[in-house]
């Protein structure tokens, strides 16, 4: 069987991930508020952008589309009155001098994947992207990663001293906002997040200081920095990664019929519950949209295929056979290209098209909401989860989405929950539940899938299992419980001392103490 194409655009993250999954084209959708550029015009913004080594681009000039533009471009209506294209530290510092003196709001951004649009401001963009230089260790295992590092570069530079960092999936995704909202990807289980591997970082805070952090210097930041979510305590310009010898690694992707969506889910759950750190998995049930309804398990193993292959008998004992299957053995680097859906491109190609020289990848309009799973669920839970994914493929057969379950435990689990600020270490599973459309779905269609959104939060999803910030959600209530649970106090502790008067504020931003 050929490998199959890897799509994040109906759902995202996991191995394989959304293997035939619809492709969508960009389309723009109403956006969240985001201010109107005049309001700061007389801003001096020649003042700032002759103080900079990087670039300051504003509405008028050829590059302002391009920059002002995120990831998700259900966000394409929103228009700050300047960006800043940062080349160091320094540039951040100055950016957030000019914002405090002439009273102006920002946001920063390292990726632009914000799901709630929060990397955009009317004010200032402070854009850390061109902070992407990766120094590699190999000796120490060591890494020093500019904040706007992009995932793909990152794996490309330790994999060529046979070293890894675990982290997500999707290739354009900066280094900053991943691990400061915990990191969970398809290693975790085996090496654990993102955040698990911050030994220390640089930061620009509030008041202008440019700061070193780490268990000996600053140390409640630093423990904050490592789930707490991007944006919300200092800029941060750079990170100290632990890193990891890469093993010999294999991936999989089953199919089974959709009749047996409620029995699969049912059995996956308790089989990762059961299975060694060396197996990560996700579960997926989704729509393809006129292609009909999928259930797809997909998975990573630390090993060979020969060994995941006898993995996989003790999960066809749980849900019966596949109705299709692909095993295939794989080093690290390319394993990751295969998580990221570009296994047939360079490196250069995982990019956005006409932000990356060479850069071949779309923009995608989606949106999602997230929770827990806490223990393995019975039938009657699995069969209301099916359920879902046919109400939405009822509703708006021509979107793409579904649900995503991600396998949690091993080295995720092992973490004390208070031991950095990603407090979810006792979970089975995370869920994601997403729908994409593009150019040919109609208003009448996005708007049934906002309606299953929902719908969804309000009648199905547990509120008490939590949801993960960086998968952030605008309509999520009592958002700051959901996404740090215990740890939210001595979070809002920590932003009332680095950041008194609320300058790292956006709407969904840890509250002051």
């Amino acid at each position: 069987m050929s490998r199959p194409r890897v799509s994040r655009r109906a759902l995202l993250g996991g191995a394989l991930g959304a293997a035939g999954a619809l492709v969508v084209a960009e389309r723009s959708a109403p956006a969240a508020a985001g201010g109107e550029p005049s309001r700061y015009a007389r801003a001096p913004w020649s003042r700032l952008a002759s103080g900079l080594d990087g670039r300051l681009v504003r509405p008028g000039q050829p590059r302002y589309p391009e920059a002002a533009l995120l990831y998700n471009s259900r966000f394409s209506d929103l228009h700050p009155a300047a960006i800043a294209l940062c080349r160091g530290s320094d540039d951040v510092a100055r950016c957030l001098e000019f914002t405090r003196t002439h009273d102006v709001p920002f946001a920063l951004r390292s990726g632009g994947h914000s799901y709630g649009g929060y990397s955009s401001s009317p004010g200032l963009v402070i854009d850390v992207g061109g902070l992407d230089a990766v120094e590699v260790d190999p000796r120490r295992r060591v890494a020093k990663v500019g904040a706007g590092t992009q995932l793909i570069d990152l794996y490309d530079a330790v994999a060529r001293h046979g070293l890894l960092v675990p982290g997500g999936t999707c290739p354009t995704v900066g280094v900053a906002g991943l691990a400061m909202g915990g990191g969970v990807g398809v290693l975790a289980r085996r090496y654990g997040l993102t955040c698990d591997h911050v030994l220390g970082a640089r930061a620009v805070t509030a008041a202008g200081d440019q700061i070193g952090v780490g268990p000996d210097a600053h140390a409640d930041l630093w423990w904050a920095l490592r789930g707490g979510g991007g944006g919300n305590f200092a800029a941060v310009t750079s990170f100290h990664l632990s890193l990891e010898p890469a093993p010999a690694l294999a991936v999989f992707s089953q199919r089974y019929p959709w009749g047996r969506a409620a029995a699969v889910l049912e059995g996956w759950q308790r089989w990762i519950a059961a299975e060694p750190d060396e197996t990560w998995s996700n579960c997926q049930l989704f729509s393809e949209g006129a292609s009909g309804l999928v259930v797809q398990v997909n998975g990573v193993y630390c090993g060979s295929s020969a060994a995941l292959e006898r993995r996989l008998t003790r999960l066809a004992g749980l849900v019966g056979p596949a109705s299709s299957s692909f095993v295939a053995g794989d080093d690290y680097l390319e394993a990751m290209r295969v998580e990221a859906g570009c296994a047939s491109l360079t490196i250069a190609a995982c990019h956005t098209a006409g932000e990356w020289p060479g850069g071949v990848l779309g923009h995608e309009a989606y949106a999602a909401k997230s929770s827990f799973v806490g223990a393995p669920e019975g039938r009657a839970r699995t069969a209301q989860w099916a359920a879902a994914v046919e109400r939405l493929a009822r509703d708006a057969p021509s979107l793409g989405g579904g649900l995503a379950f991600d396998g949690y435990g091993g080295a995720v689990n092992r973490v004390a929950s208070d031991a950095t600020a990603f407090v979810h270490r006792d979970k089975v599973a995370g869920l994601q539940a997403t729908y994409s459309w593009g150019s040919g779905s109609s208003p009448a269609e996005v708007g049934a899938g906002a309606r299953w959104l929902r719908w969804l939060g309000a009648d199905v999803i547990d509120p008490a299992e939590g949801a993960y910030v960086n998968y952030i959600d605008p309509t999520l209530a009592h958002w700051a419980r959901a996404y740090y649970g215990a740890n939210l106090a001595r979070l809002s502790k920590v932003k009332s001392r680095y950041d008194p008067t609320d300058r790292f504020h956006f709407a969904q931003s840890v509250p002051l103490a």
